[in-house]
């Protein structure tokens, strides 16, 4: 399964995730190409190779009408001085007209060259950040002006992360535990603590911690919500082959390595959990019965029923019928099995199922489109094509199924 992970040791905010990403394709140059063609308003992204505590690691710079941020307004002391998440004075600035949610969307459907899927993604991660300032200033989502993220660089960062993630197009996103930092941060209203309310709001439900050790905002509101918006699960890193290792690096140096390292591999499917198995054994049905209650049983939810043939008492030939099911079917199923069969007692045992990923894509061949079953992991890949559609053109053709096989490829 490929699995894209961020290391968020040392927090997370959008110009950091970006590049980070950026890092993970296969010629960031080119990448940072692909950033400036999307048509951002006024945009234009920079990449630049910076060094931390010895690692190499890219830094990308968003610069808006020929000027980067931190150029036309004050520092407040964002750790990563990329600073459009916390300036004081927006909503005064020419450059900052849009601040709008209305503006943003104008700005994201119609000025921004991206997929509808990306554009989705892109105003999903503003609708977070709208709804936890809206709460935070007390007032309605229409109201809020974006004063700490609605800048041009703001937009910037959300569409080149959505962007960059349908283009790598991994099968999940995980996360570490977020680091937020801790201290204070200067905002538009005053002096607020870290993580500052908005951040807080968007990391609820989210694990988050501080260190003693490092001061300063290192979670930032645009960066705590692109993590709740694409990530499935907070976690430790899984057991994974990497493959490809990216470093956004911030601007200030720390005594430890100030970056977001976003991690690309190969993860083996996991447990997906406890599976029921029924059994019970009959020495008196037969065969036609068998096949009814079998036929039953799945339709009814059991997931696999089988049957396997045992000498029972007195040496009579018998049958042993296993039934697998979930949880939420195991009473429906028990209650089916003593209506339709002879037994008068089920043996219940709890298992736990490994599965490879498994997907069904459609090819097309000369005979038309036909369904393949594909499964992949534990270091394996099969394919194969479903019985179904090839009996049904096997026998239009009039042709065997092995001799359609070998026409299709």
């Amino acid at each position: 399964m490929k699995t894209l992970y961020f290391d968020c040791g040392m927090g997370a905010a959008g110009d950091m995730l970006t590049a980070s990403l950026v890092e993970l394709t296969p010629d960031p140059d080119k990448t940072i190409g692909e950033l400036n063609a999307l048509q951002i308003p006024d945009v234009e992204f920079v990449r630049e190779t910076t060094v931390k505590c010895g690692i190499a690691g890219t830094n990308v710079r968003v610069m808006v009408k020929g000027m980067e941020e931190d150029e036309h307004m004050h520092d407040h002391g964002h750790h990563h001085e990329h600073t459009h998440e916390h300036h004081h004075d927006h909503e005064h600035d020419h450059h900052h007209s849009h601040t709008g949610m209305h503006a943003i969307e104008h700005i994201v459907n119609d000025h921004i060259a991206v997929s509808d899927k990306v554009k989705k993604d892109i105003l999903a991660v503003y609708q977070l950040i709208a709804e936890a300032e809206s709460k935070v200033h007390n007032t309605s989502i229409e109201d809020i002006h974006f004063h700490e993220v609605g800048t041009m660089d703001a937009v910037a960062d959300i569409t080149a992360f959505c962007y960059l993630i349908d283009q790598l197009v991994p099968d999940q996103i995980l996360a570490s535990p977020i680091h937020v930092g801790k201290g204070t941060v200067r905002c538009a209203h005053g002096i607020l603590p870290v993580p500052a309310p908005a951040t807080a709001l968007i990391l609820k439900g989210i694990p988050a911690y501080s260190r003693e050790d490092i001061s300063g905002e290192l979670c930032t509101p645009t960066g705590a919500a692109l993590l709740k918006h694409f990530v499935s699960e907070f976690r430790s890193m899984p057991v994974m082959s990497i493959e490809k290792i990216g470093y956004g690096m911030g601007k200030k140096d720390f005594t430890v390595m100030n970056a977001v390292r976003s991690i690309l591999g190969e993860t083996e499917p996991v447990q997906t959990g406890e599976v029921r198995e029924l059994d019970f054994n009959v020495d008196d049905m037969t065969g036609e019965q068998i096949g009814f209650v079998t036929e039953i049983l799945l339709k009814n939810g059991a997931r696999e029923v089988f049957v396997t043939p045992v000498f029972m008492k007195k040496n009579r030939p018998g049958h042993l019928i296993s039934v697998l099911c979930g949880e939420e079917k195991k009473d429906e199923l028990v209650r089916l099995i003593f209506r339709h069969t002879t037994t008068i007692g089920i043996r219940e045992t709890i298992k736990n199922r490994y599965v490879m990923d498994r997907k069904v894509t459609n090819v097309e061949t000369p005979f038309g489109t036909i369904r393949r079953k594909e499964s992949h992991g534990y270091g394996t890949d099969r394919e194969k094509y479903e019985y179904d559609d090839l009996a049904e053109i096997a026998e239009k053709e009039n042709i065997s199924i092995r001799e359609l096989l070998e026409k299709i490829g």
